[in-house]
C-alpha cells in the first residue's frame, strides 16, 4: 500500500520517469496558512546540484491541487503535484533483464510479474521523497512549537563528507551516510504502547525512504554494552527532564518530554559507474556491467531533510491522535 498514517494521512503516487509526482494529504484541519512558497526551503534542501548529486535537475514547483482556498487549508484532502521534465526514459530498459545489484530491479519484477515501470525505477525511485517533503512541510506547521532538525554526520564512515564524496566520485563508486535527527518541544504522552509506539511508527515510516537500512533510537546498539545503571536516565526536573538522554526522548513507547533523537543509516547509492558483475535473466549467464546515467555518488547528502518530513509527518499523526484521546 502506499498509504500512511491514522488521523494524519498521506497517499503518494506516481513514477520517476512517468508524467508527475504527488501526494494526497488527508487529516489537516481547517484554517492552517499554506501557500506554493511555504514549500521552497525544504524542496531545495531536497535538490540535487552539489557535488556528489545527480545531474538530474526538476524544478519542483508544487501545484496544489486541491484542500486549500484563499491561502487556508479548508478541511478537505490536500492534493500535492510534482511535474517530471528532466527525464532519460530510454536509459533503464536494459534492466528489464539485467537487474542491477543491491537495486529494486529484480524484486519489483517479481512482485508484478514484469509489468512494473522500468524508468527511473518507477515508484521505487528516490524521486517520490519529494512527495514526503512536501506533506513533511505541512506536518511541521501542525506540530509547532515542537521542531525537528537532521543533518548529514559521516559519510562514506568519516566526518569530513566533500572529501569522501569526492573520492567516491573519482573512483566511479558511491557511498552511505549516517544522518541524525532531533525533535524538541514534544510534549511527554504522545504514542502507545507496543504496535504505534512512537519508536515503530518512526521506523515505519522512515524506512519508506529508499537506501535506509537501519535505525537507532537514543544510544542505540551502543545500550547493549552498556549496564542498567548507566544507560537509566535520572530525572531532575518534574516536567520529566532528565540528565542523560539514552532513551532517545522515549519510554514505553511514549515521548517522555525530552528531545526525541534518533539516526539512520543510508546505504550506498546500487547504481554506480564502477563494474560489476550481474545475471542475465535471459540467458542465465552472469555479465560485466556498469551503470552509465545520471545517479547520486551519495544519495546521504539529500536524505536529511527527507527525514525531517518523515518525522514530521509521523509526530503530527501522533498530536492528532493525542487530541482525540486514542491509545
Amino acid at each position: 500500500m502506499n498509504t500512511f498514517g491514522q488521523f494524519f494521512r498521506i497517499s503518494i503516487f506516481g513514477e520517476s520517469h512517468g508524467a508527475l509526482v504527488g501526494v494526497l494529504v488527508d487529516g489537516c484541519p481547517a484554517g492552517v496558512l499554506l501557500a506554493a512558497g511555504d514549500f521552497t526551503n525544504d524542496l531545495q534542501r531536497r535538490q540535487s546540484g552539489a557535488k556528489g548529486t545527480t545531474a538530474r535537475r526538476e524544478a519542483d514547483i508544487p501545484k496544489i491541487a486541491g484542500g486549500v482556498y484563499n491561502g487556508y487549508t479548508t478541511g478537505a484532502p490536500i492534493a500535492i503535484l510534482f511535474d517530471n521534465g528532466d527525464v532519460r526514459p530510454a536509459d533503464y530498459e536494459r534492466f528489464r533483464h539485467t537487474p542491477r545489484p543491491g537495486h529494486a530491479d529484480f524484486t519489483a519484477s517479481k512482485k508484478w510479474n514484469g509489468f512494473n515501470d522500468l524508468r527511473g525505477s518507477g515508484h521505487f525511485s528516490g524521486r517520490l521523497t519529494v512527495a514526503l517533503v512536501a506533506a513533511g512541510v505541512i506536518a511541521k506547521k501542525l506540530i509547532a512549537p515542537a521542531t525537528v532538525a537532521a543533518e548529514l554526520a559521516e559519510a562514506g564512515g568519516s566526518p569530513h563528507i566533500a572529501a569522501a564524496v569526492d573520492k567516491a566520485v573519482a573512483a566511479n563508486n558511491s557511498i552511505g551516510g549516517i544522518v541524525t535527527c532531533s525533535a524538541k518541544n514534544i510534549p511527554a504522552g504522545w504514542g502507545s504502547p507496543f504496535f504505534n509506539s512512537v519508536e515503530a511508527l518512526l521506523s515505519h515510516l522512515i524506512f519508506s525512504i529508499p537506501g535506509i537500512k537501519a535505525i537507532e533510537f537514543g544510544a542505540g546498539f551502543e545500550a547493549a554494552r552498556l549496564c542498567g545503571s548507566q544507560h537509566n536516565d535520572a530525572f531532575i526536573s518534574t516536567d520529566g527532564t532528565t540528565q542523560t538522554n539514552h532513551a532517545g526522548g522515549v519510554n514505553g513507547g511514549i515521548t517522555n518530554g525530552n528531545e526525541l533523537y534518533f539516526r539512520v543509516a543510508v546505504k550506498p547509492t546500487s547504481s554506480i559507474a564502477k563494474p560489476q558483475t550481474t545475471l542475465n535473466l535471459q540467458t542465465g549467464q552472469p555479465e560485466t556491467f556498469s551503470v552509465h546515467g545520471r545517479h547520486d555518488a551519495c544519495i546521504a547528502l539529500r536524505v536529511p531533510v527527507i527525514v525531517e518530513a518523515a518525522t514530521a509527518i509521523v509526530l503530527a499523526d501522533l498530536a492528532q491522535a493525542r487530541k482525540n484521546d486514542v491509545v
